[in-house]
This record gives structure tokens, C-alpha cells and sequence, in this order.
């Protein structure tokens, strides 16, 4: 049966600890806790995880609110190209219509000039035949025709006129001939002179064309940027809101540890001031020794023989503070009070027995009642503002 409590001596009464005069609030707040109260490890590691957690979170939000900013201009910048090529595109379309409505009019006017040219051909064939016959004629039957203008002139005068007749008449066959070779050649030239002026029209139009696809192009791959910027930008902005939100539940579970913190400050205070047991009125039960040695395995393994002690002095502590439960499994297994038990890894320890001669040492020694970190409930890595009993890698409060 374990002992009961009784009354100490007024040596081992109540001890208490100095603790700075600072306002709860301000040491929840800042986290800074300059031993103005006790705090269990993992209660400030969470918290400051939560707070660490927050400020990338509040980080990661801002970061993602530049990223917008500079999106939504690079939009704005590409939606004013994307203005311009269509303004271009337009330019060009117009440009290819009217130069189309120009080659239909020079392939009108070469029809019209070649027809032109025919006729004129056939007008210069028909009269080259007529002049030919004519001709002909006259070097054939000359001797008929001037005996028939001799012989048919009443006089000399009319012989005359008839030969003059003669002459008027070959000179305007001459005439006429030299015409529509004259005709035909301004025609063939205004001939190569509109297949000339068509070959660049269609060139040009060719340029025009290729114009008109490569600013189709830049239209749409300037208006596809523009739309996986739109979908980047709802991306990033549905990333700011679940930011957003993130944070504020991150904001409540700071909340909710600050006063969880506040609470365990309230205990480690009421621990300070309360009734404290002598070492003689706890009676150890079967096992106390082994689950001792293997917290302070899992706690202290890497740390010095005198690290170990502490951690060992601090759970023995409790056990003797009326402010925790009076036993070494109440006090280890009490919830979320030593993360080794939370995390699994006491139990893996305890199931080989993990713990080595100085962690066996460091537990009977604590069992008897030893401890060099004084009436120490708490122990932690260091961080700013919280000072104490330094043993290796933990301070001790």
C-alpha cells in the first residue's frame, strides 16, 4: 500500500520558487517565459511550431499576393499587345482585300487587252490579205491596167487621176497596215506591262499573306499566354484564400495553446507553493525502476550522467509535489506531458529495455531522493528568455 500523505516538517513544508514579477498575458504573448511561471516542453514547442507554422503560412500568403500583382500586370502589359496585333491583323486583312479586288481588275483589264489584240490581229490579217490581193493584182495584171487606164482615159488628165487613184489607194493600204502594227505592239506591250504589274501584285499579296499568318499566330499564342495567365491567376488566387484560411485556424490553435500554456504556468505556480512530500512517504511499486531509467533513456540518453539525474529528479519531483499524481506511472503517463510516451518511442524502449547502466544509476538515485536541479518540475531544450538550471542540452526549471 502506498503511504498516505501527511504532514511534512517545516524544513520540507513548501519550497518556493523565485520567479521575475511580469504579467501572465505579456509571457503568453511573447513566449519569451523569463520563469515567470513553468510550462511543460511540449506545450512551447507546439506552440512555437504554431507560431513558426503561422508566419511561413503568412509568408507563403504575401508571397503569393506579389505573384498575382505581378501576373495581373503581365496581363494587362499582354492584353495591350494582343490590342495591337489584332489592330495589325486588321490592317493586313484589309490590305490582302484590297489587293485581291486589284488583281481581279488587271486580270479584268489583260482579258479586255487581249481581246484587244485579237482583234486587232484578225483586222491586221484581213487587211494584210486585202492589200496582198491588191497588190497582186497590180504586178499581175499592171500591163491590163494601165492599157485599160490608157485606153479608158478621154484624155491624158484622166489618165493621170486614175494612176493618182492608184497610188492614193496603195498608200493608204501602207498607212493602214503601219497602224495596226503599231496597235498590235502598244498592245502586247500594255500586255507584259499588266502580267508584270499582276506577277508583283501576287507576290506582294503572297508577303501579305504570310504577314497576315504570322500576326494570326502572335494573336493566338498571345491570347493563349493571356488565358493561362487568367487560369494562373485563379489558381494562385484559390491558393490565397486556402492561405487565408489556413492561417486564421492557425491563429485559433495558437489561441488555444497560448491557453494551454497559461494553464500549465497556473500549475507550475500552484506546484511551487504547494504541499511537497519527503522521499520516505513514497512507497515505489514493482517497475518504477525500469519505466524511470527508460524515460530518461528516451529524454537523456545522448546527454552527460548528470543530464540524466535531472530528468530523473524532475519526475520524481512530481511524484513528491501534491500539484501532480503521486506516482511514477501517474507522472510519466500523464497526458501529454512527456513526448517519448505520446510518440511511441517509451514503448519501444520499455519493450527491449533500452536503458543503459547510467540511466539505471540516475534512477536510483533520483528514488532516493536526489536531485541536482533543487525542486525543478520542468525541463526543456533552451529558448530566448527562459532561464534556469543548464545541464547539457536542457535547462531545468
Amino acid at each position: 500500500m502506498r503511504n498516505k500523505r501527511t504532514p511534512k516538517t517545516a524544513q520540507n513544508l513548501i519550497v518556493r520558487f523565485k520567479l521575475p514579477v511580469l504579467a501572465l498575458a505579456v509571457a503568453v504573448a511573447t513566449v519569451s517565459f523569463p520563469v515567470t511561471g513553468y510550462a511543460t516542453d511540449n506545450t512551447k514547442k507546439q506552440l512555437e511550431e504554431a507560431k513558426e507554422k503561422k508566419e511561413q503560412s503568412q509568408s507563403e500568403l504575401e508571397d503569393t499576393k506579389d505573384d498575382i500583382a505581378e501576373m495581373n500586370e503581365e496581363k494587362s502589359s499582354l492584353q495591350g499587345q494582343l490590342n495591337s496585333l489584332n489592330q495589325q491583323l486588321s490592317e493586313v486583312s484589309d490590305n490582302l482585300e484590297e489587293l485581291e479586288e486589284q488583281i481581279d481588275t488587271k486580270e479584268t483589264e489583260i482579258e479586255n487587252t487581249l481581246a484587244e489584240l485579237a482583234a486587232a490581229q484578225l483586222k491586221e490579217e484581213e487587211q494584210y490579205a486585202s492589200m496582198k490581193k491588191r497588190i497582186q493584182f497590180i504586178y499581175e495584171k499592171q500591163n491590163f491596167v494601165v492599157m485599160g487606164m490608157f485606153l479608158g482615159a478621154t484624155n491624158f488628165a484622166d489618165f493621170l487621176n486614175q494612176n493618182n487613184y492608184i497610188e492614193q489607194l496603195s498608200a493608204y493600204d501602207r498607212k493602214m497596215f503601219n497602224q495596226y502594227v503599231e496597235t498590235r505592239h502598244l498592245i502586247e506591250e500594255k500586255e507584259a506591262t499588266l502580267e508584270q504589274e499582276k506577277d508583283q501584285l501576287k507576290e506582294y499579296q503572297v508577303k501579305q499573306q504570310a504577314e497576315q499568318s504570322r500576326v494570326s499566330g502572335l494573336v493566338s499564342q498571345t491570347s493563349g499566354t493571356i488565358k493561362q495567365y487568367s487560369n494562373d491567376i485563379s489558381d494562385a488566387e484559390e491558393k490565397a484564400k486556402a492561405l487565408e484560411d489556413q492561417i486564421k485556424a492557425q491563429e485559433q490553435d495558437i489561441k488555444k495553446l497560448e491557453a494551454k500554456l497559461a494553464e500549465e504556468i497556473r500549475l507550475s505556480k500552484l506546484a511551487a507553493n504547494s504541499t511537497w512530500r519527503n522521499i520516505s512517504e513514497v512507497t515505489f511499486a514493482e517497475g518504477d525502476r525500469a519505466l524511470l531509467a527508460n524515460i530518461i533513456y528516451c529524454e537523456a540518453g545522448s546527454e552527460p550522467y548528470a543530464g540524466k539525474l535531472a530528468v530523473g529528479a524532475v519526475v520524481i519531483n512530481r511524484v513528491l509535489s501534491s500539484v501532480y499524481p503521486d506516482t511514477v506511472v501517474g507522472v510519466i503517463y500523464q497526458n501529454k506531458q512527456f513526448s517519448p510516451v505520446a510518440s511511441g518511442r517509451l514503448a519501444l524502449a520499455l519493450a527491449d529495455d533500452k536503458a543503459n547502466a547510467d540511466c539505471y544509476r540516475a534512477a536510483d538515485e533520483a528514488m532516493k531522493g536526489y536531485s541536482n536541479v533543487g525542486n525543478c518540475v520542468y525541463f526543456r531544450t533552451p529558448v530566448p528568455g527562459l532561464t534556469g538550471t543548464q545541464i547539457g542540452g536542457h535547462i531545468f526549471y
